[in-house]
């Protein structure tokens, strides 16, 4: 049974919206789906904001109310994104309008380095935004502007909750980590998961 109707235009959001489960969209689109701990690779050199990061997140937490899109962004979102541009001078585009085609198009949250793709979840939803994920993975692979590397990495992310998903290009085969990171506690191995992808 086809999910995704050719004649009509869809949205990276409409997929979130249509709460399709991420498993069919992937095989709607010809691609492999599995979920594993994936055992992303850890950047090992230092990172010298780590502690003060994860500080100062911890000191405004409780006096921010998280329950908006726009405060998870601009309280736990950014100030990873702004770290993860101190340590690895990457370009990050925010909001970056991308088209594929009719049925993969819509913004990227924030664009990486074209290697790194991180989407924040709407209303707090990870598995529905998984699926928004692997609609944006699948664009990006099949992006005229795409490089050669082999692997694609996603995050999504809650802001305080982040999730990975990871693409083989040449197999098709999109993973879904089992694997939760959590903001504050778990940010220096987020930060050098993050930081590797743009090795």
């Amino acid at each position: 049974m086809k999910i995704i109707d050719r004649t009509q235009s869809y949205t990276f959001s409409k997929y979130f919206d249509m709460k399709i489960d991420v498993r069919d969209l992937a095989e709607e689109f010809g691609y492999n789906f599995s979920r594993n701990q994936l055992n992303l690779p850890q950047f090992q050199g230092e990172l010298n904001r780590i502690k003060e990061t994860k500080e100062r997140i911890k000191e405004v937490l409780p006096y921010v109310s998280l329950n908006s899109e726009t405060a998870r962004r601009e309280m736990l979102i950014s100030p990873i994104i702004f770290d993860l541009i101190h340590y690895t001078k990457s370009e990050v585009r925010i909001e970056y309008l991308v088209k594929v085609n009719e049925q993969l198009q819509g913004y990227f949250d924030y664009l990486i380095e074209k290697e790194l793709l991180v989407i924040e979840a709407k209303k707090g939803d990870l598995d529905y935004g998984f699926t928004q994920l692997t609609s944006q993975l699948i664009a990006l692979d099949q992006w005229e502007k795409m490089g050669d590397q082999e692997v694609l990495i996603g995050a999504i992310t809650t802001g305080n909750i982040w999730q990975f998903g990871r693409l083989n290009r040449q197999q098709k085969h999109i993973e879904q980590g089992l694997d939760l990171y959590r903001v504050p506690d778990d940010l220096e191995p987020l930060m050098r998961i993050l930081v590797q992808a743009l090795s």
